[in-house]
């Protein structure tokens, strides 16, 4: 049911490395034309790497692996695209729909595409208000065996909350060069990583040891924002209290929520934190090629 982009296809059949790449971020997470450079960073940057870039969608209807050309500009322009997570999906491909998909629909997709590696800015996790509120991305990553590379939660998550989820589902975290789980803005968030690893080679290796023992949960991977893009822990932490209470205030619910907050947060440090954005999206989408460079010297998993 997948439908290949014709780069995405050519790749395939030349046993290129793919990355696969969320669209939510362009078509709802980025404001315009933040979105258009983003896309542009991440592809060049995956392509860079050694392999081929894959952004997924739902394409009126269609489970779309490598949007493109004007369906992509589509997208970019936000005309009449809805965000799509993974219990979205059938929804949107049974109305025709154009959907972007989060990190949840596109690990959904991936693994349908026979991809291992997907690349995205910040993982969704458990909200700080209210408690109850956990994003999908959680309950995917325990399901998909997909490696995830991240630059760890978004920052108006409760961390520690997140972290905590991910090890009762299950799901090996480990920090790329790192001891610590970074907070997606800020490298520093005092929380530990249970494994470090220092090359793509390593997590390769890693991967493939989880396949053979039939592991069906991600592996994620995070590394922090690049250093001089990184914000203070103090600055980051003052801009997310400041943005809860402009959305409490505002009545903001539901998937409204994070793209609010985001853009509150943005306000709030004087658009330090869309330059961050930006650079550890190029950062990771450069991570996640090597990553995949490294899976295809090393063959097919076999599982």
């Amino acid at each position: 049911m997948i439908r290949f982009g014709a780069e995405v296809a050519a790749a395939r059949d030349a046993g290129t490395p793919i990355v696969a790449l969320e669209s939510s971020v362009l078509a709802q997470g980025l404001p315009i034309p933040a979105n258009r450079e983003a896309e542009r960073r991440i592809c060049a940057a995956v392509r860079a790497g050694g392999a081929v870039p894959a952004i997924t969608a739902v394409v009126r209807g269609h489970p779309t692996v490598g949007l493109a050309g004007d369906d992509l500009a589509r997208f970019l322009a936000r005309d009449g695209v809805t965000k799509v997570a993974s219990r979205d999906l059938a929804p949107a491909m049974a109305q025709g729909r154009d959907g972007a998909t989060t990190v949840a629909a596109s690990l959904t997709l991936a693994a349908a595409a026979g991809l291992e590696v997907f690349a995205t800015g910040g993982i969704g996790g458990v909200h700080r208000e209210p408690a109850f509120d956990e994003s999908a991305d959680l309950l995917e990553l325990a399901r998909t065996p997909v490696i995830t590379v991240c630059a760890g939660a978004k920052s108006i998550l409760d961390l520690p909350a997140t972290l905590e989820r991910l090890d009762t589902y299950g799901v090996t975290v480990l920090g790329y060069r790192t001891e610590e789980f970074p907070g997606f803005f800020t490298a520093q968030t005092g929380l530990r990583v249970p494994a470090r690893v220092d090359s793509p080679a390593a997590i390769a290796a890693i991967f493939r040891a989880s396949r053979a023992l039939g592991r069906r949960s991600a592996l994620l991977v995070v590394q922090p924002p690049p250093a001089d893009a990184a914000l203070d822990a103090a600055l980051v932490e003052h801009a997310v209290a400041q943005a809860l209470h402009e959305a409490r205030t505002a009545g903001v619910q539901g998937a409204a929520v994070t793209p609010f907050l985001l853009a509150a947060v943005e306000r709030a440090t004087g658009g330090r934190s869309l330059t961050a954005n930006l650079a550890l999206l190029e950062a990771n989408a450069g991570l996640a090629a090597a990553i995949a460079v490294a899976l295809a010297e090393t063959g097919p998993s076999g599982v």
